[in-house]
This record gives structure tokens, C-alpha cells and sequence, in this order.
């Protein structure tokens, strides 16, 4: 059998790495295993790229998205509502949602997110519709055709209208169904090594729409399989209401009463909690994937990433569900990060914050030790962007033109050491067809 020889990704334009890696870096069977100094050749003999016009970043990890969403954008039915007004337009629509559908939509949302330089995505799935048992197994399936690094996300609701929930029937599934479903996930997709392409964590949908009873058999359940929890936490007021009369209790305090504080559970959003409840977070080691485009689509609020950080909180960014967001573009979601948290606190959160956000601060709500940076001995994920369209003309710092000048679209991205975007394109899609497969079934959504 013939080794390929390392490859030398060479004298890069720029590169965000832990250390001097101006000359570049050099990959092999799959991860770093060198940083080139400035002036300086690698120790192994190479094949070399030449990445003299590239911006080089490690891999973004999108850490919160709703992939089935995508046949839903600007949908007339939720445009202009808020959270629980959006939900309720849109809940009996997403019951039409069927194998094709969310085969479609998981590949075009996968295809997207690597375009835009993501080389892992965590999907929170929790709509269930009779016919659509195998959701989790579609991802999957979808996810390694195209090389994807993917967390799983077996969400559940139910807690339905009739119950004093949000949602209707017609999407939720009874506790056991839940349960049984969530064990057989784990014990298909769930990798805990390292470098593994497919992990498994559960995730509950959000205080209104599961049972009390549910939320602790899974943290119970999770706890006993080593997975990690996600839930939607802290989004709006109107969710902290819900709360305070149907639990007798503010989000934290529930999330404690369930047994989910600790450092494998990762919140979606965190808006609105107080300076003590911050404070606790942080204490336990939870995550929070700060959603901006959704927040600010929906008016639900600013993240108070400075402060989380401030208390031990890992946070990351998530682009959350293209119904709320219309894009899956994490390089688009880093830009509007930096501007949402330059209106919340000042001018000193800086590219450097928010692309830090987008890798390690993800990798770590993840609680992946093995992604999110350019050092040697880490997977080879990285996302390469050119500066050469009109937009860049004039830009002189590389890495913050890639933020300020509004950066959409990588030129190559590499995950596990493949290539799987060369030069713009997608490696091994028809990007034409999956527009016109994916539109087509999206017009079984356009009326309400």
C-alpha cells in the first residue's frame, strides 16, 4: 500500500495557529504535526500547497442549528414575531416534515456550513412526526457522505398544548419512545475517541415543550452513557415566565433541579440570566452557544458573553436555525457577533474574540479537546479564505478583514486532513441538483 507523503499547507497570506506557524503547517494521517516557522522548511519531506493567497483558521465548529429549518425560511407565516409567536406559526407546518424532507435539508444546511468554513456542526433535531423515527439516522448517513464532523443531537418534546406546553400533538412523542430512541443512538453513533466524525448528546428541546420527569431521565441517562446535554436556556422573557408558573422556579434553578448543571451541558442562547445565576453557570462548567443572528431576527437580546466568560463559562457560536437566521453561515455569524457585542459592551470585543468563539470556545462547549485550534498533535480541520473579492480591496489586516470586511465564503476547507472544498465548491456535490431538490420539497411548506 502506498503512504502519502505529509502535506506542507505553505506560507500562508495569514494563519490563526498556537505559535509561529507564518510558514505554514504540515498535516498527516489526519492531523498537525508540524508549524512551520517564518523562513523555515518542515522536517519531513512534503508535498507542498501553496497558500500564499489564504487566510488560514482553524475549522469553525457551529455548536447550535435546527438543519430541517431550511425549508422554512422567511416563511410568511413567522416573519416579524417573536419566539413563542414564531414557534406557535411554525410547529404545524414542521409536522409536514418527512424522511425526503429532512434528508434534503440536512444536506444542503451540512453543504452550507462547510462553505462558509465549518468542519463540525452540532444539529439539535427534537420535531418527530410519525414517519420520521429514523432522524437521527438520516443525519448520520447524510454527514458522512459528505465528511462532516457532526454531533447528533437527539432532541425530544413531550410536553404538548394540551398539557400546558407549546407545541402541538402532532410533533411530540411519549417519555419512553424518547428514552428507548435515545439509548439505541447512543449505542450506534456515539464515538468518545479521539478524532471521531459522529458523537451523540441529548437534548430535551426547551423547558415548554418537555416534562420535568423527562429533563431528569435524561441527564440521568447521559450521566450513565458519557454523553453530553443541550437544551435551549435563558432565551427569552417570556420563556422565564413560563417557568416561574409552571415549575415554581427561574430556568437555573430548574436546570439544577434536573440535573443538568455540570460540565457536559451546553446551553443554546443564554440571554437572560442574572449576575448570580451567571455565576453558577460558571461554578459547574456549562457551555452556552450564543446564537446572534437568531437573537437579534427574533428581538430576544443580548448574550452577556463577556460577563459568562468573565465566570468560567465556555462559549461558542451557533447559527442556529436557518428559520430564525435564513443562512447557515458561521463566518457571517462571527461578523455579527462582533457588532452585537461591541453594542452591548464596547469597541475592545475583537475579531480575535469572536473567532475564538467560533473554534476553541466550541470546541470546548462541545467537550472536544481534539478541534478548534492549529497546534501540532490537533485534527487537521481548517477553513481557508481568500481576500480576493471587491470587498477585501484595500484590507490590510488579514484576520480582521476576514471579520470586518465580512468574510462569506471559504475557498478551501480540510477536515481530518481531506480536502472537502476546493476552490469554492463542494467536493462531491451537485450544488445545482440539491437547490432543486431541496426548493421542491420546500414548497410543500409555503402555505401555513
Amino acid at each position: 500500500m502506498t503512504v502519502s507523503k505529509p502535506l506542507w499547507i505553505k506560507s500562508p497570506l495569514a494563519i490563526l495557529a498556537d505559535g509561529d506557524a507564518s510558514g505554514g503547517i504540515v498535516v498527516s494521517g489526519g492531523k498537525i504535526v508540524e508549524l512551520v516557522p517564518a523562513g523555515r522548511s518542515p522536517s519531513l519531506e512534503c508535498i507542498a500547497f501553496d497558500a500564499s493567497r489564504h487566510v488560514v483558521l482553524p475549522g469553525l465548529i457551529n455548536t447550535h442549528h435546527h438543519f430541517y429549518q431550511t425549508l422554512t425560511r422567511a416563511h410568511p407565516a413567522a416573519i416579524n414575531k417573536e419566539l413563542f409567536d414564531w414557534l406557535t406559526a411554525l410547529y404545524p407546518i414542521w409536522a409536514r416534515l418527512g424522511p425526503e424532507g429532512l434528508r434534503l435539508a440536512t444536506r444542503l444546511a451540512l453543504t452550507e456550513l462547510m462553505l462558509s468554513g465549518v468542519t463540525c456542526s452540532s444539529d439539535h433535531h427534537y420535531v418527530f412526526p410519525d414517519g420520521l423515527e429514523d432522524a437521527l439516522d438520516i443525519q448520520a448517513e447524510e454527514a458522512t457522505a459528505l465528511g462532516m464532523r457532526m454531533v447528533l443531537n437527539r432532541g425530544s418534546m413531550n410536553l404538548s398544548k394540551k398539557d400546558g406546553g407549546l407545541p402541538p400533538d402532532s410533533v411530540v412523542q411519549d417519555h419512553d419512545t424518547i428514552l428507548a430512541d435515545c439509548e439505541r443512538v447512543i449505542g450506534k453513533y456515539h464515538d468518545a475517541s479521539e478524532g471521531a466524525m459522529l458523537q451523540v448528546a441529548l437534548a430535551p428541546c426547551s423547558p415548554f415543550s418537555v416534562t420535568r420527569e423527562l429533563m431528569r431521565d435524561t441527564a440521568t441517562l447521559a450521566n450513565t452513557c458519557g454523553c453530553a446535554l443541550h437544551t435551549h436556556l435563558g432565551e427569552t422573557h417570556d420563556e422565564d415566565e413560563f417557568c416561574v408558573s409552571m415549575f415554581g422556579c427561574r430556568p437555573v434553578d430548574y436546570l439544577e433541579d434536573c440535573g443538568w448543571l455540570g460540565d457536559k451541558t451546553w446551553l443554546a442562547h443564554g440571554i437572560h440570566f442574572g449576575d448570580d445565576e451567571i455565576v453558577r453557570l460558571g461554578k459547574a462548567g456549562v457551555g452556552v452557544s450564543h446564537c446572534p443572528t437568531s437573537n437579534a431576527v427574533l428581538a430576544s437580546g443580548f448574550c452577556r458573553t463577556r460577563d459568562l466568560e468573565s465566570a468560567g463559562v465556555k462559549v461558542g457560536l451557533g447559527v442556529d436555525g436557518s428559520a430564525s437566521n435564513d443562512s447557515s453561515n458561521l463566518m457571517e455569524g462571527a461578523r455579527h457577533a462582533l457588532m452585537l457585542n461591541r453594542l452591548r459592551y464596547d469597541a475592545t470585543v475583537t475579531h480575535l474574540d469572536v473567532l475564538r468563539w467560533a473554534t476553541e470556545g466550541s470546541a470546548a462547549c462541545l467537550g472536544r479537546s481534539d478541534i478548534g485550534a492549529i497546534a501540532v498533535g490537533k485534527q487537521a480541520d481548517l477553513a481557508m479564505f481568500t481576500l480576493d473579492e471587491l470587498r477585501f480591496s484595500g484590507a490590510h489586516e488579514p484576520l480582521a478583514a476576514l471579520v470586518l470586511c465580512g468574510a462569506h465564503r471559504a475557498d478551501r476547507v480540510m477536515i481530518k486532513g481531506e480536502w472537502t472544498v476546493e476552490d469554492g465548491a463542494p467536493v462531491g456535490v451537485d450544488v445545482e441538483r440539491l437547490r432543486h431538490d431541496h426548493g421542491a420539497i420546500a414548497k410543500l411548506f409555503a402555505e401555513a
